[in-house]
């Protein structure tokens, strides 16, 4: 079995494509949508994550007003910075970039920042908006998988869904979103982590299953059953090397698979504008 791969870019241009008009839309009433962006320090791989938002977003027409702070930086002076996004009123959205430098402490910045801006989704604030289904900022890599799970037309209502991984940044928010009630998620989810002896038993009865572990090749053909749709969403960094939790081998057992690069890396940062879009929206209509 060959399996079919789900590129990221597709859906993430389809994502993109949606937003333009919404964008005009906003320009022409006088509400420029902006990303503000924050980094501590110096890290060669955090200042280009930096550089690709900020080029996106002078590409889709946003401002992208950012602010660098040295290696040596304090606490305060990254407060500071928070709190000067929160006022700016041409600011709608704020990226603050993690991991910042160990002397910063990353969950107090996140704390100081206004939830509404918070175009990550991880806001403490935002995360229990989507505990409760309340409107508001999704986390972005949950969002583009299940953006990208719709965009293919792998059903998910009703299905079981096997989440390997448990952190904040995926997994749990994952979990939240495919149980809600809704034609694209609706789905019977099932989280599984290392800390479960027997977790490719979980793995071996699903429908789907989305690997978040951060453990490189953890997720091996044995642990599948043969036409499962997998979703690479967790890695790790070598260096430059990519590190994926799904093992290439997999793809000769699952009917549906994303690629080793290029699956849901470019849907989050699609999902990462919309939530700005949205942000955008919602200020101009308060």
């Amino acid at each position: 079995m060959t399996a079919r791969l789900l590129p990221g870019k597709p859906v993430a241009d389809a994502v993109l494509a949606d937003l333009g008009p919404r964008i005009d839309a906003l320009v022409a009433a006088g509400h420029r949508p902006g990303l503000g962006t924050i980094l501590v320090g110096d890290d060669s791989a955090s200042a280009g994550y930096i550089r690709m938002k900020m080029d996106k977003a002078n590409e889709l027409g946003f401002t992208s007003p950012h602010i660098h702070l040295p290696q040596d930086a304090a606490q305060a002076d990254v407060l500071a910075a928070v709190r000067e996004m929160n006022d700016a009123d041409d600011v709608g959205s704020v990226l603050i970039q993690n991991p910042p430098p160990p002397q910063i402490d990353f969950d107090a910045a996140m704390l100081a920042l206004d939830p509404d801006k918070d175009v990550d989704g991880l806001h403490p604030v935002n995360m229990g908006r989507l505990a409760l289904g309340m409107p508001g900022p999704v986390p972005a890599t949950p969002a583009g998988i299940e953006t990208l799970l719709a965009h293919y037309g792998i059903p998910v209502a009703g299905r079981e869904v096997c989440i390997l991984g448990r952190g904040t940044t995926l997994g749990r928010p994952l979990a939240l979103l495919l149980s809600q009630k809704r034609p694209t998620a609706n789905a019977a989810v099932t989280v599984v982590h290392t800390g479960v002896p027997d977790w490719p038993e979980y793995t071996r009865r699903a429908d789907i299953v989305i690997a978040a572990a951060g453990v490189p090749g953890i997720l091996q053909p044995e642990h599948l059953t043969p036409g499962v749709t997998v979703v690479g969403g967790g890695v790790r960094y070598e260096g430059r090397k990519l590190l994926p939790d799904v093992d290439e081998s997999c793809a000769e057992v699952a009917g549906a698979i994303t690629p080793r690069v290029g699956g849901v890396g470019p849907t989050t940062i699609a999902m990462l504008f919309r939530n700005a879009v949205e942000a955008a929206e919602r200020a101009a209509a308060s």
